[in-house]
């Protein structure tokens, strides 16, 4: 069985988890812990443990149990008191963090209560919070550094983290090396930030396939092409480059488009075929816009698929 390895964080990243699971290949994935902000920060600094909130997302994304444990896991107290805003999947993580000591060992006994198949590996089992850096100018925590994301120069952690042995080992393993759709500077960036998993990544045999964003990040990619999101993650890379690129070639109605402007500020990214080409970067494009719920999401049959199409045809 072909193996795939996955680095993300959020929504994106379990979106496209939740169309991979129909498939028959071994995935394991990688998730940022460094956000701070809604429930997980809250969690985060009165446990003193890793932020567990895309952790529990990607969870939800990838079980394989009854509909009703996965509405109950999604569930967020909505009356005022000390559990206001908290979902079920967070409470859980944290008391599986104190019972066993550590958030892989949560993460796996999730795997099991959920019928997971594959792996899921936070990058790190420390508390650890994303500094972005302008100048003599810092922004500190994952919400100031997705709000300033245009001015910071250099992205970083408050201290240098470790890299368990098993992240490591699924890089080298794998057979595609995936970076999921989600915030480019707090989702996708933050692993490429320890030399650990930059030297792993050089040493890979693997192809490196981004999927991109369908529409741009307020205060991260205002105006990005899917050029620029490449451009980016090549300078973190280290040494390494993007080799494939998935992308949206599919326009939402103008309704939708002019909507999204101008209540959230995002507009659809401009797939730009001849610089991706200039790049040395193999572009795919399919129609992977979905609409869920009124919001713009990526297909997560058709993007599985094409990823699934991408490791059949390597030797």
């Amino acid at each position: 069985m072909k193996k795939i390895i996955v680095f993300g964080g959020g929504t994106g990243l379990s979106c496209l988890l939740s169309g991979l699971k129909q498939f028959p290949v071994d995935v394991t994935t990688v998730i940022t812990v460094s956000d701070n902000g809604s429930s997980t920060g809250v969690l985060k600094e009165e446990l003193d443990i890793p932020a567990v909130g895309d952790v529990g997302k990607v969870l939800i994304s990838m079980a394989n149990v009854d509909e009703d444990f996965v509405q109950l896991l999604r569930y967020r107290f909505s009356k005022d008191g000390s559990l206001h805003n908290h979902p079920v999947r967070n409470i859980m993580l944290a008391a599986l963090i104190d019972m066993k000591g550590s958030l892989s060992e949560a993460t796996g006994t999730m795997c099991r209560l959920l019928n997971i198949k594959g792996t899921v590996l936070p990058l790190t089992e420390e508390k650890v919070e994303l500094i972005g850096k302008s100048g003599k100018k810092e922004y500190y925590g994952q919400v100031a550094v997705s709000q300033n994301a245009k001015r910071i120069r250099k992205l970083d952690y408050d201290h240098s983290i470790h890299i368990s042995e098993k992240v490591i080992e699924k890089i080298g393993e794998a057979d595609l090396i995936v970076f999921s759709p989600g915030s480019l500077y707090t989702s996708i960036l933050p692993h490429l930030l320890s030399q650990d998993v930059r030297n792993a990544l050089k040493k890979a045999h693997a192809p490196i396939l981004y999927v991109c964003n369908i529409v741009t990040q307020p205060g991260e990619t205002d105006g990005y092409s899917v050029s620029d999101h490449v451009k980016v993650l090549n300078r973190y890379l280290d040494g390494r480059r993007i080799d494939m690129v998935l992308a949206n070639n599919a326009m939402p109605s103008s309704e939708t488009a002019e909507h999204y402007f101008r209540t959230e500020g995002k507009e659809p990214v401009h797939v730009d075929s001849l610089r991706l080409e200039e790049l040395g970067v193999e572009l795919i494009e399919d129609t992977l816009l979905s609409m869920e719920n009124g919001a713009i999401r990526h297909n997560a049959l058709k993007t599985a698929f094409q990823i699934f199409a991408i490791l059949m045809r390597q030797e």
